[in-house]
């Protein structure tokens, strides 16, 4: 998600950011991921866990970043506000055989493979 308010000669990609990761450990059959509108891959890999990456790049604003899982919720925010630009991405590793919904809706990762 790019915000940007009349900022010239301020660019921001995430892409280009240094990743950060975070691991939980996460023993439930189903996992909602709540995204607030950020960009998020979802993928099934063989782990027993689950591990979000996160990219950021801000050039102005206030940052606000979090990542929790509670039960089998996994909440991943990552913005900014006020006279702002920034960008930001996730890409969240599932264990497989986990059905993952994405803000609550199913997000057709069954996590098989």
């Amino acid at each position: 998600m790019a915000l940007g308010l009349g900022v010239t000669g301020c660019s921001v990609d995430a892409s280009t950011a240094a990743p950060e990761s975070k691991v939980f450990p996460f023993r439930g059959t189903t996992l909602d991921v709540r995204t607030h509108e950020v960009a998020a891959d979802l993928v099934a890999v063989d782990r027993e866990d689950v591990k979000v990456t996160r990219w950021f790049d801000a050039a102005a604003g206030s940052e606000h970043l979090s990542w929790e899982l509670k039960g089998g919720v996994l909440d991943i925010d990552a913005g900014c506000s006020g006279f702002a630009i920034c960008d930001a991405k996730f890409r969240v590793e599932v264990p497989k055989g986990v059905t993952v919904l994405r803000d609550g809706r199913k997000s057709g990762l069954r996590g098989d493979g």
